[in-house]
């Protein structure tokens, strides 16, 4: 009999789980081995890396944008990369969606809300780009796919809150495996704080580093207002119903 766990151990990263396991509204369960979150897998050590491949992955979902990559060239990789930045947009957009994000973040009464407020609004100004995440999962070959961005929580935590929907996972399981994410990262976070200059600068970290699971659940109630359910916004965002049906098969088998 196999024994399965959901926390794993890649030498070079904190924040890597596997989707499955993984409780659904018609009494089945999330494959293991089918998709994996993970912070940025450029710091996997030769270990790390030997530990992905065994495990079976064989595409890598890179939501990091453009300017992230300059700063990291890509390692020599054994698997197949797909690079679909989660938000991409001209300098001229990214200033006026930041200034957007700094206002909801100020007005916000507690840290969860703002979380909710500050991801609704990137949701919003960039459906495309999450329609283009997931139908890349969906259209990945056979074998396990790894999704990542920087630290796993926020991009990475969008897009794999959205594919356990699909799969059938409930709010509360979803929004639980997203709050892990700030344990995990602790070790990371400690040495950003230890840079901090100013209260505020530790204070605005300190926020940042933060994953409320309450601000998941605030996020697809937000979407189910907005546009009828979170399978309505994924449509709006571009995804097919047949996209929306092979995203639910990579984490179901069926």
């Amino acid at each position: 009999m196999t024994v399965h766990q959901r926390e794993l151990a890649w030498d070079g990263c904190l924040n890597v789980r596997d989707l499955g396991g993984h409780s659904t509204d018609d009494g089945g369960e999330t494959r293991y081995g089918a998709v994996v979150r993970a912070d940025s897998i450029r710091q996997l050590s030769d270990l790390g890396w030997q530990a992905a491949l065994d495990y079976g992955i064989r595409t890598v979902i890179d939501l990091r944008g453009d300017h992230e990559l300059q700063d990291d060239p890509p390692a020599r990789l054994d698997v197949s990369v797909v690079h679909v930045p989660f938000m991409e947009a001209d300098e001229e957009e990214l200033e006026a969606i930041q200034a957007e994000v700094e206002a909801a973040s100020e007005a916000a009464p507690d840290i969860a809300s703002g979380t909710r407020d500050v991801y609704l609004i990137f949701l919003e100004h960039f459906k495309e780009n999450v329609a283009a995440g997931i139908r890349a999962v969906a259209d990945a070959p056979e074998g396990g796919v790894v999704v990542h961005c920087v630290g796993g929580k926020d991009r990475t935590g969008l897009l794999t809150a959205f594919l356990l929907h699909l799969a059938g996972v409930g709010v509360e399981e979803i929004a639980a495996d997203y709050a892990l994410s700030e344990e995990r990262l602790a070790p990371r976070h400690a040495e950003w704080f230890a840079t901090a200059e100013t209260e505020a600068e530790l204070e605005r970290l300190r926020r940042i580093a933060h994953t409320p699971a309450e601000s998941i659940v605030g996020v697809f109630g937000e979407l189910e207002r907005r546009y009828g359910s979170v399978e309505g916004f994924l449509r709006a965002a571009g995804l097919s119903d047949r996209d929306l049906a092979r995203a639910r098969a990579r984490l179901r088998g069926n």
